[in-house]
């Protein structure tokens, strides 16, 4: 909201558009995470979504963490602001752009449902999956999909109880390819979000250098949401700080957005 106001003072000052001039000033990975910050929460995602899924080809990888990582509310108000960005609605674009199961995944988040019971919910996953050969995917998208996060944690909490395996145990065995990441992101920010963007920071900086890409992605869209967390979580899984891990992978102006979006070494 704060770089908003600016964005509006520098137009009335400047007499042009500030977005226009930090384009105009800034290229690489430094201008990607500038620009990403001029856009509120929702914006930003909804922009991501639309760039995972325009031209050829669909960036599966970027569309899963953003679909499967969102809440509800949050997922409701991505689909308010790119309907308003790019006057189209949400869920045929991703319909548009992807086929089969994984599809029918997003489109069912997408649309977001709620609510039943945990006894009924832990029968039917082992039901549709480990205890039948093929696997009821219907029935699981239905699941994942319809139900509130307390209310799976428990289903995952008590699924054992039903199944030789775990539930992430239960989706390796069972599903395969974009499908099978987008269950097991699913699971993962059922059960500790903080801790599945603390992995996938530490994925995008295992090897030398960075995928910038997904380190700029998490970076711009949950420091004003849990990035604190995330920070406590990375620091708690991975032995080194977040602060410490970006100045290790990162270099220049860059570096120094990220580790000032950071806000601070643990």
């Amino acid at each position: 909201n704060q770089r908003r106001e600016i964005a509006f003072a520098y137009e009335r000052r400047a007499k042009k558009d500030m977005i226009s001039a930090l384009k105009g000033a800034l290229s690489g990975s430094l201008e990607t995470v500038i620009l990403g910050l001029m856009k509120s929460t929702a914006q930003y995602d909804a922009s991501e979504i639309k760039a995972s899924i325009k031209g050829l080809g669909t960036d599966e990888e970027s569309l899963i963490e953003i679909v499967c990582s969102r809440s509800n509310a949050e997922l409701m108000e991505i689909k308010r602001v790119y309907k308003e960005l790019f006057k189209k609605d949400l869920e045929k674009d991703v319909c548009g752009d992807t086929s089969g199961d994984f599809a029918k995944l997003l489109l069912a988040l997408v649309e977001v449902g709620y609510l039943s019971y945990v006894s009924f919910i832990l029968h039917a996953l082992f039901e549709a999956g480990v205890k039948r050969k093929g696997t009821d995917v219907k029935c699981w998208i239905s699941i994942m999909s319809e139900r509130s996060v307390p209310h799976l944690q428990k289903v995952f909490e008590r699924y054992k109880s039903y199944s030789p395996y775990d539930m992430q145990e239960s989706i390796r065995k069972e599903v395969k390819g974009d499908l099978e990441m987008s269950f097991l992101t699913l699971v993962q920010c059922f059960e500790n979000r903080q801790l599945y963007f603390a992995n996938r920071l530490q994925d995008a900086m295992k090897s030398k250098g960075a995928k910038e890409k997904v380190l700029t992605r998490i970076m711009v869209s949950r420091c004003e949401v849990d990035l604190k967390k995330i920070r406590q979580e990375f620091k708690a899984h991975h032995g080194k700080s977040l602060y410490q891990t970006i100045a290790e992978h990162t270099k220049g102006d860059y570096q120094r957005a990220l580790l000032n979006l950071c806000g601070g070494d643990d």
